[in-house]
């Protein structure tokens, strides 16, 4: 039996997709490649923009968010080396994309976004794709969860000026978290590992440029 048409041209997409901007930018771990060609994106991206869902772009979900691009969703899952033991704490749900992505590598994840209507897409969108380790909130997650709970992993699929205070020590030890740092037009993408109770190490894997985090904490200004 031959596939649809529409599916045929669905897997050649997302076959060029994850060999001509993922391999390229230096996604070469074969989990990730692998979760890319399984989960499907397009099942994630608003119907308007279907022919771009696997464009090297960000696309528009409303509510000035954006999904990311296909490469950096590759090079962060990468960095962040997500196990099946792992508890992550997601911060920009979106359309529910990248937490899929994180809920296949994962045991559970939290994904928290301050935008109810991008919640509920997201839980629509998760529960089709028969997806059931996540737990979804409306919250503003700048400053993590205020509870007791510590997490393996933190990811923000959004940017802020400076790193929110208070986040890293939500990490248990040996836990890593990402953020991307800065402001337009030079931002920084970021793992912090926290490798003690006190003591933490952090590096600057490669420069970017995505839309900031709504109520990301701000530098502080200097007068002279």
């Amino acid at each position: 039996m031959t596939q649809p048409i529409e599916n045929m041209a669905n897997a050649t997409a997302r076959f060029n997709m994850i060999e001509q901007q993922i391999r390229t930018w230096e996604v070469l771990d074969p989990t990730v490649l692998q979760l890319l060609n399984d989960v499907p994106r397009e099942n994630f991206v608003p119907l308007e923009y279907q022919g771009l869902a696997f464009a090297d772009i960000e696309i528009p979900l409303g509510h000035d968010q954006t999904m990311l691009s296909p490469k950096l969703e590759g090079r962060i899952l990468q960095a962040l080396n997500v196990q099946k033991t792992h508890n992550v704490l997601h911060v920009g749900t979106g359309s529910g994309y990248f937490t899929a992505l994180l809920a296949s590598l994962a045991k559970h994840v939290i994904s928290v976004d301050i935008n109810a209507d991008l919640s509920a897409l997201a839980a629509k969108n998760l529960a089709q794709n028969n997806i059931k380790n996540v737990t979804l909130e409306v919250a503003d997650g700048i400053f993590g969860r205020k509870s007791y709970e510590h997490y393996d992993v933190i990811v923000f699929t959004g940017s802020s000026p400076v790193e929110p205070a208070g986040v890293r020590q939500q990490l248990n030890i040996g836990g890593v978290m990402f953020i991307i740092l800065g402001s337009v037009p030079a931002m920084q993408a970021t793992l912090i590992q926290r490798v003690s109770e006190t003591g933490f190490k952090q590096d600057v894997l490669f420069e970017t440029c995505v839309p900031e985090l709504i109520n990301a904490p701000q530098a502080q200004q200097f007068e002279f």
